[in-house]
């Protein structure tokens, strides 16, 4: 006996963390439906059944949006690299700025957040300076595919609207053999157009490849690189300053936005030449290289060996500037008692947010203004509620488009004493 899927008539109520649209069973419970818009009436066939929720796709849109538009890429909806092609780029700044205003109530429980409207990109197509490819079967490149399936399924791709044009004119020439021991294929773009191919392995060998094109090439075991041709690193500027970025560093994908990000920081943080300030999870140094000839000291700290070497290279100029080496949890409950009158923190975390050791540990130290880079609303709306539990008042929440054609929300909160 053959069971088809339960399919249902429903109406999609909003836009959730994640991508999707959320519309109610008849039951109650929530289905969540990835590339639907808020208002439409959809006929879904559930996918995934749970006690509370349910996730479903879309089988025909009933009653469309007037906000539904052509997707601009022939793969969207397939391979899983965007989420909102078909919401107009205005829509998708206030649907961005809504959930990120509904996680801080949620789950921050945080009344009438002070959220601002979101930081649109000038560019919502080709603005990455990175991606990352995986690697079908076969050696062609593609993305992990969008919807629900066995196993994760890589959907190999012809055409990306997203990677800056240097990157989007080399990548097709980019061959592999079939089974190749390399996972994940990365490009990065630079100053002066320049490329940098990273691959990425289960195996410290390195692949063994013709290399044709005038470009560096390095591969990456766990976060140790090796150098197979060119440079080590990539060049990239940020208004008018140049940062060295190694194979395995990290760097904001989006340099026009990361430049708005700094702007938006120097305006709110009044520093001066008595000001000590921390750059938690600092990265390549960011944001201290433009507060370091602002402050009397900034101190650094970074877990990534890679990310602490280019740091040590883009601030070598200054004398006022201090890196520790370490977890931000470990680092920072040593450093409580060597600093008076710390001014500002800036904390640059990962996706999974602040350590919660690290946030007891900034919030002993006392700062007058915490500004907390976030991407992901929901760990910021977490940790949120623990720095407002910890005697902080949240200020402001600006979001920054870092990320258009995608659910990702980036922002700057500010938590003043």
């Amino acid at each position: 006996m053959n069971l088809r899927p339960a399919t249902f008539d429903i109406q999609l109520e909003k836009h959730t963390y994640g991508g999707d649209a959320m519309g109610r069973l008849d039951d109650g419970r929530a289905v969540f439906v990835p590339f639907g818009l808020a208002g439409e009436r959809v006929h879904v066939r559930l996918t995934e059944e749970k006690k509370n929720f349910a996730r479903g796709e879309i089988v025909e849109i009933l009653d469309p949006s007037q906000d539904r538009i052509q997707a601009k890429c022939k793969h969207f909806g397939e391979c899983g690299g965007c989420h909102y092609q078909h919401i107009p780029y205005e829509k998708q700044l206030e649907i961005k700025t809504e959930i990120l205003r509904d996680q801080l109530t949620r789950i921050g429980k945080i009344e009438h957040p002070p959220v601002k409207p979101m930081v649109a990109c000038p560019n919502p197509w080709n603005y990455r300076n990175h991606i990352q490819f995986s690697l079908d079967e076969n050696g062609k490149l593609g993305f992990v595919g969008a919807g629900l399936r066995p196993a994760p399924t890589v959907i190999p791709i012809t055409e990306c609207h997203l990677p800056e044009s240097p990157i989007n004119d080399f990548w097709h020439q980019l061959e592999f053999e079939p089974e190749t021991n390399i996972e994940r294929v990365s490009l990065r773009s630079g100053k002066d157009d320049d490329l940098m191919l990273i691959l990425e392995s289960d195996s410290p060998e390195p692949p063994e490849m013709e290399i044709e094109a005038g470009i560096s090439v390095a591969h990456v075991y766990e976060e140790n690189s090796v150098v197979i041709a060119g440079n080590d690193h990539i060049t990239i500027r940020v208004l008018e300053r140049d940062f060295k970025v190694s194979a395995a560093s990290f760097f904001q994908v989006n340099t026009i936005m990361a430049e708005k990000m700094v702007e938006h920081l120097s305006t709110c943080l009044p520093v001066s030449v008595s000001t000590t300030l921390f750059d938690v999870y600092c990265g390549v140094g960011l944001f201290s290289a433009f507060f370091a000839p602002k402050c009397e000291r900034v101190i650094g700290i970074e877990s990534s060996l890679s990310a602490c070497e280019d740091f040590t290279v883009n601030l070598d100029e200054f004398d006022n500037v201090e890196l520790y080496e370490g977890a931000a949890e470990e680092v920072l409950p040593s450093l409580a008692g060597q600093i008076g009158n710390l001014s500002y923190v800036i904390v640059d975390p990962p996706r999974a947010g602040i350590e919660r050791h690290a946030l007891d540990a900034i919030v002993q130290l006392k700062p007058q203004i915490i500004a907390y880079v976030s991407c992901d609303p929901s760990t910021l709306a977490r940790d949120a509620a623990r720095l407002i539990q910890g005697g902080y008042k949240l200020k402001e929440v600006t979001p920054f488009d870092l990320f258009p054609q995608t659910y990702h929300i980036e922002s700057i909160s500010l938590f003043e004493k």
